[in-house]
């Protein structure tokens, strides 16, 4: 008694298995042997006239690609509310936003930098009359005509956040002599075209803030550092 009489198979059975077993071993008949691929038919999935195995496996890659399109679809679509409740949150926090002390405000924002985004490197740069903050290396205050701020002219007038790389005269303005070091900048006007000011963050990774990043956390981020800034000034 043969293998396949042993498990109740009868010729045609076995000799399926036997091809399909073939098959398996040699995915590549198919390119050696293309004349036999164009003749093999199979019944099409919605009923009717058969179809080659080419065609039918351009109905399943469609299928397939419905069925991603589908989720894109449903991602995309979770995406766009998130980004909406983002924004909801986003307006909700610039309302609580409480009247402090500027250097109570200050010393707040340092530390949020510090410890909520490693922020190690950073430098806030204020415009107004120059006046002492003790204990403050964080924050420097320079005159409207301070002519350090021309080089930032560009920056200001966008009006939005700008990461990549500054000048030497530019790091060493903001970060002192620490600045040669910095790889890398992320600059955020504060205010209206940078009415209040500037934040500075460095980086020595020279990768770490590059002109292709989403600036979109950073223009969020003046805008409450900007709100603080001149609640506390009011109170």
């Amino acid at each position: 008694m043969t293998k396949s009489e042993a498990r109740g198979l009868t010729p045609a059975e076995s000799e399926e298995d036997s091809i399909a077993a073939y098959l398996q071993r040699n995915p590549e008949f198919f390119e050696r042997h293309q004349a036999v691929l164009a003749r093999l038919k199979l019944p099409h999935a919605r009923g009717g006239a058969a179809i080659s195995l080419v065609e039918r496996q351009i109905e399943v890659l469609r299928e397939k690609l419905a069925a991603l399109e589908g989720k894109l679809g449903e991602l995309v679509r979770t995406a766009r509310a998130n980004d909406a409740i983002a924004d909801r949150l986003h307006r909700f926090t610039r309302r609580l936003l409480r009247a402090v002390p500027r250097a109570e405000a200050i010393a707040r924002i340092e530390a949020g930098l510090r410890e909520d985004f490693d922020a190690f490197h950073s430098a806030l740069i204020l415009i107004g009359e120059p006046l002492a903050l003790p204990g403050q290396q964080f924050v420097r205050v320079v005159p409207g005509d301070d002519p350090n701020l021309k080089s930032f002219e560009s920056l200001f007038a966008s009006g939005k956040p700008r990461c990549g790389q500054a000048r030497d005269s530019q790091r060493e303005f903001l970060f002192g002599p620490e600045g040669l070091e910095m790889g890398s900048v992320a600059l955020v006007p504060l205010g209206e075209k940078g009415s209040i000011g500037l934040l500075a963050l460095g980086s020595v990774d020279r990768d770490r803030f590059h002109p292709g990043m989403s600036t979109e956390f950073l223009a969020r981020m003046a805008d409450l550092i900007a709100d603080a800034l001149t609640a506390s000034a009011a109170a």
